[in-house]
């Protein structure tokens, strides 16, 4: 698809500020835990208030500014490839919205949204989408953290989450857990930290370390009534069907940031080893890849329910930046390791995306249940 001038505006914006995460992507790789230098970059700020609500902005300046109307998907995959051109690892250690964002903006009402946007106002307050648990991984149908009803008619949360981005130093975030044993009792909340009966430690991470992966646990940690997300929508759309239309847009965000990685690895190696043998080949898979992107963030935008094509582009994106990381890794020799070292954090980070919003095999499932679906078979 050719870009409307809008979203090549967008495109020139975000790429402008992809060198100021460039710069900082070893430092936020050797130290995640320490982001004082790097609050209130140009590159945060942008990521931020691009990613927040029309009407929820401390300022009309954005990177992502349609004139009121909120970002596209299309938009926020051309932002994603241009910000992770720069460095994926060092966009996930950014204060703000993330993966929350999504979730609040589809179920959570006018107050509820207020809130949250004030409390990351400052550009200093990460969030945290906590779902998957230790002993059932994602498979929210086997979710074991509860919502408990007491007397004054708010809540009391208890159970284990993990693998949640910046879950040790969120300090708002959603929770999900169950309200009864079907499906339509998995619900949200709004949760605010510190809060009692409730800790998180980071996890030991090989690549994709600004993302701070974390685990979570709550005892008998009280939810006020009014944080409950989705109580102005019906009972089939106030859990599971806001879970997913988050989580697709993230597919698709993730694939974005995959394929982005993977042109500035090939942009790497042009640049130090010239003569590489397959740069060709390399970048025609990457120029194809982003093209289906493009067309596939189009086709979510006219219709959110086609959630398999979010699977299929965050299966290509996640597989093609593995595949670029290694072939630079041999084209550029042993040495590359200790000489290049973006080369060797984006080879770790390549393999990150393949475990964020549901390995491969996760995917492949979503891409032939859509296939069967769509062709009449279930």
């Amino acid at each position: 698809m050719e870009l409307t001038e809008q979203q090549e505006l967008v495109r020139a914006a975000c790429a402008s500020v992809a060198t100021d995460l460039r710069q900082r992507a070893l430092a936020i790789d050797a130290d995640p835990a320490d982001m004082e230098p790097h609050l209130g970059s140009v590159a945060y700020t942008f990521n931020r208030v691009g990613a927040t609500p029309y009407r929820f902005r401390e300022s009309q300046w954005s990177l992502i500014d349609s004139g009121g109307a909120e970002p596209s998907c299309v938009e926020r995959v051309i932002a994603s490839m241009e910000w992770a051109y720069g460095d994926a690892g060092a966009l996930m250690a950014c204060p703000g919205p993330a993966l929350a964002g999504l979730a609040v903006d589809v179920l959570g009402n006018e107050a509820q949204q207020e809130y949250f946007y004030g409390r990351i106002a400052d550009g200093r307050t990460w969030t945290f989408f906590a779902m998957t648990e230790p002993e059932v991984g994602s498979d929210a149908a086997q979710m074991r953290t509860r919502f408990e009803r007491d007397d004054s008619g708010d809540y009391v949360l208890n159970g284990a989450k993990r693998y949640v981005g910046n879950g040790d130093r969120g300090t708002i975030g959603v929770v999900w857990a169950r309200t009864s044993d079907n499906l339509l009792g998995i619900r949200a909340a709004l949760l605010d930290l510190p809060a009692e009966g409730c800790t998180a430690r980071a996890l030991p991470m090989l690549g994709l370390r600004g993302a701070r992966l974390s685990e979570m646990s709550f005892t008998n940690v009280r939810i006020p009534a009014k944080m409950m997300l989705g109580e102005h929508l019906s009972a089939s759309r106030r859990g599971l069907w806001g879970a997913m239309r988050s989580l697709h847009t993230m597919r698709l965000v993730v694939g974005a940031l995959a394929i982005g990685t993977a042109r500035a690895i090939l942009d790497y190696v042009a640049e130090f080893f010239p003569t590489a043998r397959g740069a060709e080949t390399m970048g025609d898979r990457i120029a194809a890849a982003r093209a289906s992107m493009l067309d596939t963030a189009a086709a979510i935008d006219t219709d959110p329910d086609r959630a398999h094509l979010c699977a299929a582009a965050k299966l290509t994106g996640s597989r093609l930046a593995a595949e670029a990381s290694g072939w630079a890794l041999a084209v550029a020799g042993p040495g590359a390791w200790a000489d290049h070292p973006l080369l060797e954090k984006w080879h770790r980070d390549a393999r990150g995306f393949e475990f964020m919003d549901g390995t491969s095999n996760i995917q492949r499932l979503h891409l032939a249940q859509g296939y069967l679906r769509e062709n009449g078979h279930g």
